[in-house]
């Protein structure tokens, strides 16, 4: 295996979802570094004895990248695993900007966000013929800030499939910007918190309803947040043009 850095998409939590090339680069890996705080650490049992883990969930930019760097230096390789795809909300952007800088070799290996993991749990398609073809992936502002034209109350005019990462701990506030936005107060609503996980938990209910039942439950983090009318498409049964007759591939 080449001498470089692998950011890894670790997946939702289930370390059944590794992909087979995450698994394989993680079970080869000189040293592991791992979000302690969203990855689940079952993911570092397929690590070699001798492999040094870190945890960053303590570290700063800065002492992360350095115990990258010396390790690439001493003919190391590195697994750095992100929750979910390192694409999404991954934090990735700024760890690469200092490898490149070095000149040091990465690599990203996409994995399976809990977007996915949620909509598997829910046995649900993101993307219904005439409810939704467009899923909008975002979050509420807090200590990131949200470029003005991607406000949650700006999105929810599009009335299409949404996933909010990252927001469960303002549920008040997402909640009245989705109103305000156009979702009707029985559009439903769905919580997911740590998909995959043995210990997830899934709030089925309707946005009228979403901040007293995520209150209730606790739930202030590692949660997903999806809204819309694809919700209900088990009950308004649509059906796609794909498998008709007739239908031109």
């Amino acid at each position: 295996m080449a001498v470089k850095v692998y950011f890894i998409g670790a997946g939702p939590g289930d370390p059944e979802l590794l992909t087979v090339r995450a698994k394989n680069i993680i079970s080869r890996a000189d040293v592991i570094i791992y979000a302690d705080s969203l990855v689940n650490p079952e993911v570092c049992s397929f690590a070699l004895e001798k492999a040094e883990i870190y945890r960053s969930a303590s570290l700063t930019l800065e002492e992360t990248t350095e115990i990258i760097v010396n390790a690439v230096r001493e003919g190391k390789v590195v697994a750095r695993l992100q929750s979910g795809d390192p694409s999404i909300y991954g934090a990735i952007q700024e760890q690469m900007a200092v490898l490149e800088e070095k000149g040091i070799e990465y690599e990203i290996i996409p994995g399976v966000s809990s977007l996915f993991a949620a909509a598997a749990i829910l046995k649900m398609e993101l993307t219904v013929p005439e409810l939704s073809q467009t899923v909008i992936i975002t979050r509420m502002e807090g200590k990131t800030p949200v470029p003005p034209a991607e406000d949650l109350k700006s999105l929810a005019r599009h009335q299409s499939s949404m996933a909010i990462f990252l927001s469960a701990s303002m549920i008040e506030k997402v909640v009245s910007e989705l109103l305000a936005g156009g979702y009707p107060p029985e559009t439903p609503a769905v919580v997911v918190y740590k998909a995959s996980w043995k210990d997830e938990v899934v709030l089925r209910t309707t946005l009228k309803k979403l901040v007293e039942e995520v209150k209730a439950s606790g739930i202030k983090k590692q949660a997903l947040i999806l809204v819309g009318a694809f919700l209900e498409a088990k009950k308004k049964k649509r059906r796609s043009r794909l498998y008709n007759r007739g239908f031109e591939k």
